[in-house]
């Protein structure tokens, strides 16, 4: 009997004797008046059994039968073993023509003691992060891949990037490819130029901002680290500190910014019958100067953290996708299948076998470095197609590797061709000195 049933009893026996009028009693158990006088009416003195509920010890008439309960185990412990609840409870209702609730399926299974083979990991305890408390401190960033035109034009992703102790949107836009290296340049450079340069990124592990394998080349071995990537190396250039959210739940602030983007800004789309790139992008512009209006917080501290542009940072060399190249003999590098050919030196000295910096800008210009010298500059072709990172390694004009001379097996000892001649791999015996006929053809052993 529980406490609630005692003090039932204990309530209604005193409302009987008359030392509790009813709506006293009512208070106490926080029950109606007419349920009262229902109490008094079921008491019996001496006795607890008018306490308990009409249906307490009845058998449910909704109760699954227990021939089916005893079928259901039997298939989970023979035909359907290993099968989780779910696919378990779909094969009884497909092939055992067994309707039955899941819930009471898992209820069945776990009396049973049958457990479910899909292990659930237990939920890791997470704790809100602080906001920071001025503008400019740290800058959240990610990318959204999205039908935002519903249909009337191409797919598009939106790269943004949301200040963390405003909520304020500094930068974003519209573009057909994928989440990339140039998307992310392009927005970055946005936001440097109206701004100013961020103390810190939030960002995830995408592979655009951070090496994701295991292959380590030579140099990277010898430095003790991996080379950053095309975007690493253009944040460490701005001296933007990199923090890494381990979780998507980490970067929920600007997770929950597309959801409200996905609302709101479609909403807006729509509305403009905007259908193509640049139209998404004009309205996307003026969406965002209401959007911070109307939703941007106070920050804790006054003022920003934004750190002004040296007028010395070079950002077309800095927002570009950057490859080292080997000058050839005829002072020519190659990249994407076309020849360039440099210019000479103020000196007129060459520089052939030397390494030069090729700086891919995101409109499609072309920058050649020597140091911190620019030897030319190629303009994008009008047709150019979409400017993408490519691999990072040194390719062009290098001399060209020997080839390995074949080694061939003439009197049980290694020898390799020569004009004709063999030529003995080390210095072979005085008295067993071999001069073979000019005629005779070495062919290589099987």
């Amino acid at each position: 009997m529980s406490q609630e049933q005692l003090q039932r009893i204990k309530v209604t026996e005193n409302a009987v004797d008359g030392r509790l009028s009813v709506s006293e009693a009512a208070t106490l158990l926080n029950l109606s008046g007419r349920q009262i006088k229902r109490l008094k009416g079921r008491y019996l003195p001496g006795q607890v059994d008018w306490v308990y509920h009409g249906n307490q010890g009845r058998v449910s008439s909704n109760k699954t039968p227990e021939a089916v309960r005893m079928k259901i185990l039997e298939l989970a412990k023979t035909k359907y073993q290993g099968f989780n609840d779910r696919h378990f409870h779909e094969k009884l209702a497909s092939e055992e023509q067994i309707v039955i609730g899941r819930e009471t399926l898992r209820s069945i299974l776990r009396v049973a003691k049958l457990r479910s083979p899909c292990k659930r990991r237990p939920r890791k305890y997470r704790s809100r992060r602080e906001r920071r408390s001025q503008r400019g401190m740290m800058l959240l960033t990610d990318a959204s891949r999205h039908d935002w035109l519903e249909g009337r034009g191409p797919v598009l992703t939106l790269i943004g990037f949301v200040d963390d102790a405003t909520t304020e949107v500094p930068g974003a836009r519209f573009q057909l490819e994928n989440e990339d290296t140039v998307g992310y340049m392009r927005v970055l450079r946005t936001v440097v130029e109206t701004e100013g340069i961020a103390l810190s990124l939030y960002r995830d592990q995408h592979g655009t901002f951070q090496r994701n394998d295991k292959n380590w080349t030579l140099e990277e071995e010898l430095a003790g680290r991996q080379f950053s990537t095309q975007l690493g190396r253009c944040l460490e250039e701005l001296g933007i500190q990199q923090i890494v959210a381990k979780s998507p739940q980490a970067k929920g602030r600007i997770e929950r910014l597309w959801r409200t983007f996905q609302d709101r800004l479609v909403s807006e789309l729509r509305l403009a019958g905007a259908k193509t790139l640049e139209e998404a992008n004009r309205v996307l512009e003026h969406f965002l100067t209401e959007h911070n209006q109307a939703r941007r917080g106070e920050a804790k501290q006054p003022g920003s953290a934004y750190r002004p542009v040296n007028h010395r940072l070079k950002l077309d060399r800095i927002f570009s996708l950057r490859y080292a190249r080997v000058v050839g003999k005829d002072h020519v590098i190659s990249f994407d299948g076309k020849q360039i050919q440099l210019p000479p030196l103020a000196s007129k000295r060459g520089y052939a076998d030397q390494t030069v910096e090729l700086c891919h800008l995101p409109n499609g210009d072309l920058q050649i470095y020597k140091g911190d010298q620019m030897l030319l500059l190629v303009p994008a072709p009008p047709e150019a197609p979409p400017v993408r990172a490519q691999s990072m390694g040194q390719r062009g004009s290098r001399p060209k590797k020997k080839k390995q001379p074949k080694i061939y097996v003439l009197g049980g000892r290694p020898a390799t061709a020569s004009r004709g001649r063999p030529t003995f791999r080390g210095s072979p015996p005085a008295s067993r000195a071999v001069t073979p006929a000019p005629t005779r053809t070495l062919r290589p052993r099987q």
